[in-house]
């Protein structure tokens, strides 16, 4: 079950779209003395519901400073890979940096992704134990929509997407029933909770964007099997 009140609904605007009912920008998120106070955040904004809690945003998660001072350490520390892939009868790039670290053990793991590992089970009461890390470069790079590959979750345990860096779009799109769609900009610091069962009804991905848009990094925490069970 996922914390804090649910203050937030969506309306439709077209028979294959949803926005916020209140659209009116939030906030961002200032300095605080106390860093580790996430729980103090504002509650989550519900984009769907499900029996697991279906995809919850809490846009301030992070202190605004606290954001820009991990984008920085992370872009600057992680061991980021360009990778490719096979895509029909050619190898392309996938268009994104990647990395990935698991918490058996905290050596050689940045501080800063520790640090959010501890706010997340304090604020989730979940045991993470894995982070999957991307670097959108520009607006070029983007990441194609997709459910998280269920063999690699555990069940019944969420995931949880922190942001850091530039704001981008995410497209949330229902597999069924007419393919109902929500687009939800994912602001530095934010936090975005999407269920385990969520993961079999909806796809969501980033876009490519001529818009003239800065680097952003996204942190995705989960609760692996044990390696020996994969």
């Amino acid at each position: 079950m996922f914390l804090g009140p649910d203050p937030g609904r969506l309306v439709p605007v077209s028979p294959h779209e949803t926005r916020p009912a209140h659209t009116r920008a939030m906030p961002r998120a200032t300095a605080q003395t106390d860093l580790f106070a996430p729980v103090s955040a504002p509650g989550p904004r519900t984009l769907f519901d499900d029996a697991q809690g279906g995809m919850r945003y809490w846009p301030e998660f992070l202190p605004e400073a606290l954001a820009a001072e991990w984008f920085d350490t992370l872009r600057d520390t992680v061991a980021w890979e360009a990778q490719r892939r096979p895509m029909y009868d050619r190898i392309v790039d996938v268009p994104r940096l990647v990395a990935s670290y698991r918490f058996d053990d905290d050596a050689g793991v940045p501080p800063p992704l520790v640090d959010a590992r501890d706010r997340l089970r304090a604020h989730l009461r979940q045991p993470f134990n894995a982070v999957g890390l991307n670097f959108y470069r520009d607006g070029n790079d983007s990441v194609a929509p997709h459910g998280d590959k269920m063999h690699m979750l555990v069940a019944g345990h969420p995931i949880a997407l922190l942001s850091l860096g530039e704001t981008r779009r995410m497209t949330i799109r229902a597999k069924e029933g007419g393919r109902s769609r929500i687009d939800i900009e994912l602001e530095p610091g934010s936090l975005l909770v999407m269920s385990h069962a969520s993961q079999l009804t909806h796809e969501h991905g980033i876009a490519k964007t001529r818009e003239p848009v800065g680097p952003r990094i996204s942190l995705a925490y989960r609760v692996r099997p044990p390696k020996s069970a994969r």
